[in-house]
Protein backbone atom coordinates (compact mmCIF):
# COMPACT_ATOMS: atom_id res chain seq x y z
CA UNK A 1 0.00 0.00 0.00
CA UNK A 2 1.07 3.56 -0.96
CA UNK A 3 0.58 6.35 1.19
CA UNK A 4 -0.13 10.13 0.81
CA UNK A 5 1.75 11.69 3.97
CA UNK A 6 1.75 15.54 4.12
CA UNK A 7 1.48 15.63 0.06
CA UNK A 8 4.30 13.35 -0.15
CA UNK A 9 3.31 9.48 -2.13
CA UNK A 10 5.15 7.04 0.25
CA UNK A 11 4.95 3.14 0.84
CA UNK A 12 2.90 2.47 4.07
CA UNK A 13 6.59 0.93 5.37
CA UNK A 14 7.97 4.33 4.73
CA UNK A 15 5.25 6.47 6.35
CA UNK A 16 6.27 8.05 9.90
CA UNK A 17 4.60 10.92 12.43
CA UNK A 18 6.43 12.56 14.91
CA UNK A 19 6.44 11.44 18.60
CA UNK A 20 5.40 15.09 19.40
CA UNK A 21 2.55 15.43 17.33
CA UNK A 22 -0.74 16.76 19.20
CA UNK A 23 -2.99 13.89 17.08
CA UNK A 24 -0.40 11.28 19.01
CA UNK A 25 0.12 13.14 22.65
CA UNK A 26 -3.50 14.30 22.85
CA UNK A 27 -6.20 13.06 20.39
CA UNK A 28 -6.27 16.54 18.96
CA UNK A 29 -6.91 15.48 15.14
CA UNK A 30 -10.32 14.50 12.67
CA UNK A 31 -10.65 11.92 10.05
CA UNK A 32 -13.07 11.37 7.45
CA UNK A 33 -13.39 7.83 5.91
CA UNK A 34 -15.95 7.76 2.71
CA UNK A 35 -16.21 5.27 -0.21
CA UNK A 36 -15.02 5.62 -3.99
CA UNK A 37 -17.33 4.22 -6.44
CA UNK A 38 -15.33 3.60 -9.75
CA UNK A 39 -13.63 6.31 -9.47
CA UNK A 40 -15.98 8.86 -7.92
CA UNK A 41 -15.99 9.93 -4.47
CA UNK A 42 -19.40 10.15 -3.10
CA UNK A 43 -20.67 12.59 -0.71
CA UNK A 44 -17.05 14.10 -0.81
CA UNK A 45 -18.28 17.93 -0.52
CA UNK A 46 -20.22 16.81 3.08
CA UNK A 47 -17.26 15.17 4.33
CA UNK A 48 -15.47 17.86 3.46
CA UNK A 49 -17.82 20.45 5.13
CA UNK A 50 -18.08 18.64 8.01
CA UNK A 51 -13.95 18.12 8.31
CA UNK A 52 -13.28 21.68 7.86
CA UNK A 53 -16.02 22.55 10.71
CA UNK A 54 -14.26 20.27 13.16
CA UNK A 55 -11.08 21.61 12.16
CA UNK A 56 -12.51 25.25 12.98
CA UNK A 57 -13.45 23.97 15.80
CA UNK A 58 -10.30 22.61 17.20
CA UNK A 59 -8.34 25.17 16.74
CA UNK A 60 -6.17 23.39 13.63
CA UNK A 61 -5.78 25.73 10.65
CA UNK A 62 -6.07 23.49 7.65
CA UNK A 63 -8.91 23.50 5.43
CA UNK A 64 -10.07 21.14 1.85
CA UNK A 65 -11.73 22.03 -1.30
CA UNK A 66 -12.89 18.83 -3.36
CA UNK A 67 -10.80 20.07 -6.20
CA UNK A 68 -7.41 19.69 -3.96
CA UNK A 69 -8.64 16.29 -2.52
CA UNK A 70 -10.03 14.86 -5.32
CA UNK A 71 -6.72 15.34 -7.44
CA UNK A 72 -5.01 13.63 -4.18
CA UNK A 73 -7.60 11.02 -3.95
CA UNK A 74 -7.06 10.10 -7.89
CA UNK A 75 -2.98 10.18 -7.27
CA UNK A 76 -3.55 7.41 -4.61
CA UNK A 77 -5.71 5.64 -6.13
CA UNK A 78 -3.99 5.13 -9.78
CA UNK A 79 -0.70 4.64 -7.47
CA UNK A 80 -2.63 1.20 -5.24
CA UNK A 81 -4.19 0.26 -8.48
CA UNK A 82 -8.10 0.21 -7.49
CA UNK A 83 -11.03 2.29 -8.68
CA UNK A 84 -13.09 1.17 -5.84
CA UNK A 85 -11.77 1.71 -2.06
CA UNK A 86 -12.67 2.88 1.00
CA UNK A 87 -10.60 5.90 1.95
CA UNK A 88 -9.78 7.58 5.08
CA UNK A 89 -8.08 11.36 5.43
CA UNK A 90 -6.59 11.79 8.68
CA UNK A 91 -5.68 15.28 9.93
CA UNK A 92 -3.89 16.06 12.90
CA UNK A 93 -2.56 18.90 14.53
CA UNK A 94 1.08 18.66 13.89
CA UNK A 95 4.40 19.17 15.70
CA UNK A 96 4.54 21.28 18.61
CA UNK A 97 5.53 21.53 22.35
CA UNK A 98 4.61 19.34 24.80
CA UNK A 99 2.05 20.58 27.21
CA UNK A 100 -1.42 22.14 25.89
CA UNK A 101 -1.54 25.06 23.69
CA UNK A 102 -3.59 27.93 23.31
CA UNK A 103 -3.33 28.95 20.09
CA UNK A 104 -3.81 27.60 16.55
CA UNK A 105 -2.52 24.84 15.74
CA UNK A 106 -0.48 26.58 12.64
CA UNK A 107 1.26 22.92 11.22
CA UNK A 108 -0.77 20.33 10.75
CA UNK A 109 -0.51 17.08 9.37
CA UNK A 110 -2.61 15.11 7.02
CA UNK A 111 -2.40 11.24 6.02
CA UNK A 112 -4.40 10.26 3.12
CA UNK A 113 -4.51 6.33 2.21
CA UNK A 114 -7.19 3.86 0.20
CA UNK A 115 -8.06 0.02 0.75
CA UNK A 116 -9.68 -1.81 -1.84
CA UNK A 117 -13.18 -3.13 -2.21
CA UNK A 118 -14.68 -5.29 -4.54
CA UNK A 119 -17.54 -3.49 -6.66
CA UNK A 120 -20.79 -2.46 -4.98
CA UNK A 121 -22.99 -5.29 -3.72
CA UNK A 122 -26.20 -6.35 -2.20
CA UNK A 123 -26.68 -5.48 1.08
CA UNK A 124 -25.30 -7.25 3.88
CA UNK A 125 -27.45 -7.71 6.90
CA UNK A 126 -26.65 -7.26 10.05
CA UNK A 127 -27.27 -8.89 14.02
CA UNK A 128 -27.54 -6.33 15.93
CA UNK A 129 -26.46 -6.50 19.86
CA UNK A 130 -27.42 -3.83 22.91
CA UNK A 131 -24.18 -3.36 24.31
CA UNK A 132 -23.43 -2.48 28.24
CA UNK A 133 -20.93 0.05 27.34
CA UNK A 134 -23.44 3.41 27.12
CA UNK A 135 -22.33 5.93 24.95
CA UNK A 136 -20.16 8.65 25.99
CA UNK A 137 -21.39 12.21 25.92
CA UNK A 138 -19.12 14.32 23.12
CA UNK A 139 -16.45 16.24 24.81
CA UNK A 140 -17.97 19.66 23.18
CA UNK A 141 -21.00 20.83 21.71
CA UNK A 142 -21.43 18.49 18.98
CA UNK A 143 -19.66 14.97 18.56
CA UNK A 144 -16.71 15.05 16.28
CA UNK A 145 -15.21 11.89 14.43
CA UNK A 146 -12.09 12.51 16.13
CA UNK A 147 -8.94 10.55 17.49
CA UNK A 148 -10.93 10.11 20.60
CA UNK A 149 -12.11 6.21 19.77
CA UNK A 150 -11.79 4.82 23.34
CA UNK A 151 -15.53 4.30 23.74
CA UNK A 152 -15.59 2.69 20.86
CA UNK A 153 -12.82 0.65 20.86
CA UNK A 154 -14.70 -0.63 24.34
CA UNK A 155 -17.85 -1.04 22.87
CA UNK A 156 -15.94 -3.26 20.17
CA UNK A 157 -14.31 -5.42 22.59
CA UNK A 158 -17.23 -6.53 24.19
CA UNK A 159 -19.08 -7.17 20.81
CA UNK A 160 -16.29 -9.61 20.15
CA UNK A 161 -14.94 -10.22 16.57
CA UNK A 162 -18.23 -11.91 15.50
CA UNK A 163 -18.53 -11.06 11.33
CA UNK A 164 -22.01 -9.91 10.45
CA UNK A 165 -22.58 -8.11 14.03
CA UNK A 166 -22.87 -4.43 15.39
CA UNK A 167 -23.39 -3.18 18.58
CA UNK A 168 -25.59 -1.08 19.66
CA UNK A 169 -24.88 2.12 22.58
CA UNK A 170 -27.63 3.68 24.92
CA UNK A 171 -26.89 6.76 25.70
CA UNK A 172 -26.13 7.37 29.88
CA UNK A 173 -30.02 8.28 30.36
CA UNK A 174 -31.01 4.84 28.71
CA UNK A 175 -32.09 6.31 25.01
CA UNK A 176 -30.84 4.43 21.71
CA UNK A 177 -27.63 6.47 20.63
CA UNK A 178 -26.12 4.37 17.53
CA UNK A 179 -23.69 1.76 16.53
CA UNK A 180 -20.64 1.29 17.65
CA UNK A 181 -19.33 2.27 13.79
CA UNK A 182 -22.74 3.56 12.35
CA UNK A 183 -25.62 5.30 13.01
CA UNK A 184 -29.42 3.51 13.83
CA UNK A 185 -32.74 3.66 12.01
CA UNK A 186 -36.10 1.81 12.20
CA UNK A 187 -39.36 2.14 10.39
CA UNK A 188 -42.91 1.61 11.43
CA UNK A 189 -45.39 2.11 8.47
CA UNK A 190 -44.14 4.71 6.52
CA UNK A 191 -42.32 6.32 9.07
CA UNK A 192 -38.42 6.38 9.60
CA UNK A 193 -37.45 6.99 12.92
CA UNK A 194 -33.67 7.73 14.11
CA UNK A 195 -32.26 9.19 17.16
CA UNK A 196 -32.03 12.75 18.03
CA UNK A 197 -28.25 14.55 17.22
CA UNK A 198 -29.38 15.80 20.95
CA UNK A 199 -28.61 12.07 22.09
CA UNK A 200 -24.95 12.82 21.25
CA UNK A 201 -24.41 11.02 18.36
CA UNK A 202 -22.47 11.84 15.35
CA UNK A 203 -23.57 13.36 12.19
CA UNK A 204 -22.92 10.69 10.34
CA UNK A 205 -22.66 11.95 6.50
CA UNK A 206 -24.73 8.82 5.09
CA UNK A 207 -27.27 9.78 8.24
CA UNK A 208 -27.90 12.83 6.57
CA UNK A 209 -28.58 11.77 2.87
CA UNK A 210 -30.54 8.57 4.26
CA UNK A 211 -32.52 11.02 5.90
CA UNK A 212 -33.21 13.15 2.40
CA UNK A 213 -33.60 10.45 0.62
CA UNK A 214 -36.11 9.17 2.77
CA UNK A 215 -38.31 12.52 2.68
CA UNK A 216 -37.67 12.67 -1.26
CA UNK A 217 -39.01 9.30 -1.46
CA UNK A 218 -42.45 10.24 0.77
CA UNK A 219 -41.51 8.93 3.97
CA UNK A 220 -42.11 10.78 7.29
CA UNK A 221 -39.17 11.45 8.95
CA UNK A 222 -39.11 11.31 13.31
CA UNK A 223 -35.77 12.54 15.35
CA UNK A 224 -36.26 11.91 19.09
CA UNK A 225 -35.14 10.29 22.06
CA UNK A 226 -36.32 6.69 22.35
CA UNK A 227 -35.93 3.58 24.53
CA UNK A 228 -34.97 -0.08 23.17
CA UNK A 229 -38.62 -1.27 23.14
CA UNK A 230 -39.88 1.11 20.65
CA UNK A 231 -37.80 0.07 18.36
CA UNK A 232 -38.14 -3.91 19.22
CA UNK A 233 -41.77 -3.18 17.36
CA UNK A 234 -40.62 -1.85 14.41
CA UNK A 235 -41.02 -3.33 10.98
CA UNK A 236 -37.55 -2.72 9.68
CA UNK A 237 -34.52 -1.78 11.42
CA UNK A 238 -31.05 -0.58 9.64
CA UNK A 239 -28.01 0.83 10.08
CA UNK A 240 -25.92 3.15 7.65
CA UNK A 241 -22.07 4.65 7.34
CA UNK A 242 -20.47 5.23 4.65
CA UNK A 243 -18.48 1.92 3.34
CA UNK A 244 -21.55 -0.74 4.28
CA UNK A 245 -23.60 1.87 3.02
CA UNK A 246 -27.54 0.89 4.54
CA UNK A 247 -27.20 -2.49 6.26
CA UNK A 248 -30.68 -4.17 7.27
CA UNK A 249 -30.98 -5.88 10.42
CA UNK A 250 -32.01 -9.59 10.79
CA UNK A 251 -31.97 -9.09 14.48
CA UNK A 252 -32.36 -7.03 17.69
CA UNK A 253 -31.91 -7.76 20.85
CA UNK A 254 -33.65 -11.82 20.11
CA UNK A 255 -36.35 -9.54 18.31
CA UNK A 256 -36.16 -10.55 14.65
CA UNK A 257 -36.75 -8.50 11.35
CA UNK A 258 -36.92 -9.13 7.55
CA UNK A 259 -33.16 -8.01 6.83
CA UNK A 260 -32.32 -8.06 3.18
CA UNK A 261 -36.10 -8.69 2.61
CA UNK A 262 -37.49 -5.07 3.85
CA UNK A 263 -39.78 -3.49 1.70
CA UNK A 264 -37.82 0.42 2.53
CA UNK A 265 -34.75 -0.41 3.56
CA UNK A 266 -34.20 -2.16 -0.11
CA UNK A 267 -36.10 0.99 -1.73
CA UNK A 268 -34.01 3.05 0.07
CA UNK A 269 -30.61 1.24 -0.82
CA UNK A 270 -31.29 0.94 -4.51
CA UNK A 271 -32.08 5.16 -4.68
CA UNK A 272 -28.55 5.06 -2.54
CA UNK A 273 -26.90 3.22 -5.80
CA UNK A 274 -28.80 5.54 -8.13
CA UNK A 275 -26.50 8.55 -6.96
CA UNK A 276 -23.48 6.68 -5.28
CA UNK A 277 -21.59 6.74 -9.28
CA UNK A 278 -21.82 10.89 -9.47
CA UNK A 279 -22.96 12.74 -6.42
CA UNK A 280 -20.73 14.95 -4.72
CA UNK A 281 -23.10 16.30 -1.74
CA UNK A 282 -26.67 16.28 -0.67
CA UNK A 283 -26.95 19.62 -2.61
CA UNK A 284 -26.57 17.89 -5.63
CA UNK A 285 -29.67 15.41 -4.47
CA UNK A 286 -31.43 18.89 -3.81
CA UNK A 287 -30.65 19.78 -7.39
CA UNK A 288 -31.61 16.94 -8.70
CA UNK A 289 -35.31 16.60 -7.65
CA UNK A 290 -35.67 20.35 -8.88
CA UNK A 291 -35.18 19.90 -12.51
Amino acid sequence: MHILINDRLVSAEEAVISPFDHGFLYGMGLFETFRVYDGHPFLLDDHLDRLNRGLSTLNIEAAFSREELAGKISMVLERNGCTNANVRLNVSAGIEELGLPPDVYSSPQTILFARPLPPAGEMAEKQLVLLKMRRNTPEGDERLKSHHYMNNILAKRELGNTPGQEGIFLTKEGFLAEGVVSNLFWTKGNILYTPSLETGILNGITRQFVLLLAEKNGLQVQEGFYQAEEMMRADEVFVTNSIQEIAPAASFAGVSFPGGAGRLAGMLHKEYRKYSSHLWGREGLLMEGQR
